[in-house]
């Protein structure tokens, strides 16, 4: 309902409107205060059952010790470099490759069947191996080849593992942009005399990549998270510094430390895809451009 107009022209809002306004910041408040109650609650039932279990002081003693942890957070951040090399390193090739094996397997065309195929092939047969084992053939079966002019190092052969794992994965997120523009789009940009290559260029890849922007974030989360994978071939990341340090003491706190530095890692990126994919839910819900 509209305002009254004052004698200077002032805007004033109804009392309807008012009174709408006031309920809704009660409303709010009430879910505010209903759900710091809930949490808080929660908080303090888990603290107690987790306290009071049997083991709780063997527990502390061995994975909650501030000696360790103090001890061991200087090497893992010296490790952590490592991760974070790998991370970007292997993102930048992951999608270049993820990129090129989608639009390999959506070309058209008979004369592209051998392409689609081995693309398809490619992405079927990684998206099947688990993760662990393809860094283990890569680290470990590459090197017994003794092949002349290739590397034997691990984090070489650990981060092209990631590669051809993630690539995989990228690629069918790619995909699916890519098959979720209209086929009229296409079409229109045929119908104005460009090439399939350039109708690709200039009118698919932008509104595809531009869709798949919160799931490719979330395949860049679970990256930064199996780049401590590679420390099974003997590279000196933050997990492996972890190891070490625990080898050492007897004590898994150190452990506990790396993966509260992951988590303190990947925290900023969730909430950046969360942010991302409510922001294009709601230009959807508005009818805009996604």
């Amino acid at each position: 309902m509209s305002g009254e107009p004052t004698a200077v022209g002032e805007y004033r809002p109804s009392e309807r409107r008012l009174a709408r306004e006031a309920y809704r910041r009660g409303r709010a408040r009430r879910s505010a205060l209903i759900a710091t109650v809930s949490t808080v609650a929660t908080a303090v039932v888990l603290y107690l059952v987790v306290v009071n279990s049997p083991g709780w002081e063997r527990t502390r003693e061995t994975f909650f010790s501030w000696h360790y942890a103090s001890l061991a957070f200087p090497e893992i951040l010296k490790g952590l470099r490592v991760n974070l090399e790998l991370m970007l390193v292997c993102g930048a090739l992951i999608l270049v490759l993820g990129l090129l094996l989608a639009i390999a397997r959506t070309l058209r065309g008979p004369v592209f069947l051998p392409v689609r195929l081995l693309a398809t092939v490619y992405v079927d047969f990684f998206l099947g191996l688990p993760m662990i084992i393809c860094l283990l053939i890569m680290i470990t079966g590459v090197p017994a080849l003794r092949l002349t002019g290739v590397t034997t190092d691990p984090l070489v052969l650990g981060g092209a593992g990631l590669v051809l794992t993630y690539s995989a994965y990228v690629a069918e997120v790619f995909r699916a942009g890519i098959q979720s523009v209209h086929p009229s789009q296409r079409a229109a940009a045929r119908s104005l005399g460009l090439t399939n290559a350039q109708a690709m260029r200039y009118v698919v890849l932008p509104q595809a990549v531009r869709r798949v922007v919160p799931p490719l974030l979330n395949n860049f989360v679970s990256l930064q998270k199996d780049t401590g994978l590679v420390s099974i071939g003997g590279v000196v990341d933050a997990v492996y510094a972890a190891k070490i340090v625990t080898s050492q003491s007897f004590n898994y706190t150190p452990y506990l430390v790396a993966g509260l530095v992951f988590i303190a890692l990947t925290l900023p990126l969730t909430r950046l895809t969360d942010w991302m994919t409510a922001r294009m839910n709601r230009r959807q819900q508005q009818g805009g451009a996604v």
